[in-house]
């Protein structure tokens, strides 16, 4: 199986176009026959997928199932994965059956709603596996265009504005990515990911337009790598898009969205910040701190205001990336571990809430808390499921939600209290609002009339929740399916920077002496 991973990544691609090619009509079995299409194509992407995770060997810190080819006009096709990246594509690939699930209601051009969600699949698995600049930054942009087409055509009333706005933020940030690439490519004349990784790039401080840059070359590069990755997760204060794409997108658009789109500008961290740029990163972490820590708490306090459950739980989101790029950057096992690991579980968890929302909004038809209450009385199983990933969301002992920030502060804790300090605020404030959202809509009394003949969760639905519920709860009690997986990797990624950073420093002393 030479080629496993290009199989992996291109099968839903071969799925969209079997669904463009061969469907024709727009009847209720032509609609039915698309869903099923998509539903075995993703199905079995992730069987493919599982060839590679149980191919993969945790104590081999290199890159594993590489294929390399010339492509078009002398550029390198070139895949692989490793401890970092292997679970990224695994997550993916659990997520998209369960997404084309929740389409199941869908009836507005179904085949081409199909085939924006397969092409999207082959895009996202593309980003974690590719280890070719050039080949990143296309399928890094591309993912765009079938987001952009989710929710500008089957999103809600303002979608058209939600999905420029997704666009342009996100793909103005990548701008800058594009020209510190061309930059890499002068400097080192190769686009080869691992060789950039071990390239050691000027960190001599110089003047740039008379202000003293310091970290040199690094830190340009850092800064517009992180114009792209921060916009991308995204962190305050550029997150501005996310609640207006969230609000507008359909129910598993906003799931891919959270679960799975954000997840790159974490990847794009750990895969080019910290390795190719360590010393910046080094230089400029006490900012991500910061920016963090900001995120943690004002988005927080921003979600307990809302009316829209999809806005609260996208609020959510930012914060709890909040923690991811704190841990990244901190830079030890802890810090790093705990950084996966809760874009890991936010992908399980917040795709779930949204799931939630979903629910109830195909049977009412809005997402307004107030016009909910009392659910309990009528939608038993509902509550239950919930309530439950409500108190993943919160981070309760026992759901992979607390493993990730429990690690993240640990680690964080090691290199700046204070920050550690203030962001632990967010633990309270997620409870604060996330127990309010239940209470409001699932507790109480039934007494709005429109809400008395709802019904409880079909088998359907109830068959998509279960495979979350059985991830969170693994990854809650035996998390170390995920952390003896990255650990070797992110050891000899944290030795790398390690390494890097002390040349500077004492090339930086030699030059004071």
């Amino acid at each position: 199986m030479g080629n496993l991973l290009s199989l992996t990544t291109f099968f839903p691609l071969l799925g969209a176009l079997i669904l463009a090619l061969f469907l024709r009509g727009d009847d209720a079995a032509a609609q039915r026959n698309a869903k099923w299409v998509a539903l075995f194509t993703t199905s079995a992407t992730f069987v493919m997928s599982l060839f590679i995770l149980f191919g993969f060997e945790p104590a081999d810190t290199g890159f594993q199932f590489v294929e390399e080819r010339q492509w078009l006009l002398g550029l390198t096709y070139k895949m692989g994965v490793d401890g970092i990246s292997v679970l990224f594509v695994m997550l993916t690939t659990f997520l998209m059956p369960l997404v084309i699930g929740a389409c199941w209601n869908v009836s507005t051009r179904v085949k081409e709603y199909m085939i924006a969600f397969l092409i999207l699949e082959t895009l996202m698995l593309g980003v974690f596996m590719a280890l070719d600049l050039v080949l990143f930054y296309l399928f890094f942009e591309a993912g765009l265009i079938p987001m952009f087409l989710i929710i500008g055509i089957w999103g809600g009333k303002d979608r058209i504005y939600a999905a420029f706005k997704f666009f342009l933020y996100t793909f103005l940030g990548s701008v800058l990515m594009l020209v510190a690439m061309v930059a890499m490519f002068i400097d080192a004349g190769t686009t080869d990911i691992p060789t950039l990784m071990t390239h050691a790039f000027a960190s001599d401080s110089f003047s740039l337009l008379g202000m003293h840059v310091v970290g040199g070359m690094q830190t340009l590069l850092w800064l517009a790598f992180f114009a792209s990755f921060a916009v991308k997760m995204p962190m305050w204060p550029v997150h501005t898009w996310l609640p207006d794409a969230h609000v507008q997108a359909p129910t598993a658009g906003s799931v891919v969205l959270a679960a799975i789109l954000l997840k790159m500008g974490g990847y794009g961290f750990l895969r080019f910040s910290l390795p190719m740029f360590p010393v910046a990163s080094d230089l400029l972490a006490p900012l991500v701190f910061w920016m963090s820590a900001i995120a943690i708490v004002y988005t927080s306090l921003v979600a307990m205001v809302q009316d829209d459950m999809k806005k609260l739980i996208a609020y959510s989101s930012v914060a709890h990336m909040g923690y991811v790029t704190m841990g990244i950057f901190a830079a030890n096992q802890q810090g790093i571990d705990g950084a996966i690991f809760q874009m890991l579980s936010h992908g399980f968890v917040s795709g779930a809430l949204f799931l939630c929302v979903g629910v109830i909004y195909d049977r009412m038809h809005t997402r307004e808390i107030d016009a909910y209450g009392g659910l309990v009385n009528r939608m038993p199983a509902y509550a239950l499921i919930f309530m439950f990933f409500t108190m993943a969301n919160v981070g309760l002992p026992g759901t992979s939600g607390f493993v990730g920030e429990f690690l993240t502060l640990m680690g964080i804790f090691q290199v700046n209290t204070w920050v550690a300090l203030f962001a632990t605020s967010g633990v309270i404030l997620s409870a604060a609002y996330a127990l309010w959202l239940y209470r409001r809509v699932v507790m109480g009394d039934l007494i709005k009339e429109s809400l008395k003949s709802i019904t409880d969760m079909t088998r359907r639905e109830k068959l998509i929740f279960a495979p979350l519920v059985a991830m969170t709860l693994i990854l809650g009690v035996y998390p170390s399916l995920v952390t003896d997986r990255i650990g070797p990797s992110v050891s000899a990624l944290i030795g790398q920077v390690e390494t890097a950073q002390a040349d500077y420093a004492a090339a930086t002393q030699l030059a004071a002496n």
